[in-house]
């Protein structure tokens, strides 16, 4: 991302940025997360809702934030490298509706697990967001290749 440019942001006490705003800080929170630089849970809000649509051994419903992070992305972070962990390679794409308040982001990410495997999937998160930060999200991505790493790759 290149050049700051300044937040628009909601009149005092509606707690909204513009979707423009809320666009950008996720396109700057994936591009240093597929650096390495930034990791994602800084743009989740305490008490975000995450919900994994699927029948993958993740699929469910997560609040706040910490059980989402502790019981999904702990477990699954483990499963792979630190020289080369999973992480965002392509971003197929960055949307918003600013009527739901939400940023979609379809990406391919890929790591290398701690048994020597690539492991690719393609994702799309939907964020809706508040004061620049994670409210709810939405994940989609492939279960079967999520339940083959979960059972082949120990965490």
């Amino acid at each position: 991302m290149s050049g700051a440019r300044a937040c628009a942001r909601a009149p005092p006490g509606e707690g909204k940025l513009s979707m423009t705003a809320n666009r950008e800080i996720v396109a700057d929170a994936f591009a240093a997360w597929s650096a390495g630089t930034g990791s994602i849970t800084d743009l989740f809000a305490e008490d975000m809702r995450w919900e994994i649509i699927g029948r993958s051994v993740a699929a469910g419903l997560y609040q706040p934030a910490r059980q989402f992070v502790e019981e999904a992305l702990t477990p699954f972070g483990a499963r792979f490298t630190k020289e080369d962990p999973f992480r965002p390679v392509h971003i197929r794409g960055i949307y918003e509706d600013p009527t739901a308040d939400t940023v979609i982001v379809a990406w391919n990410g890929a790591g290398t697990t701690t048994i020597g495997t690539t492991y690719t999937d393609t994702v799309a998160w939907f964020l809706r967001m508040r004061d620049g930060k994670v409210v709810e999200g939405t994940a989609f991505f492939d279960s079967i290749a999520f339940n083959e790493l979960w059972q082949d790759v120990p965490a």
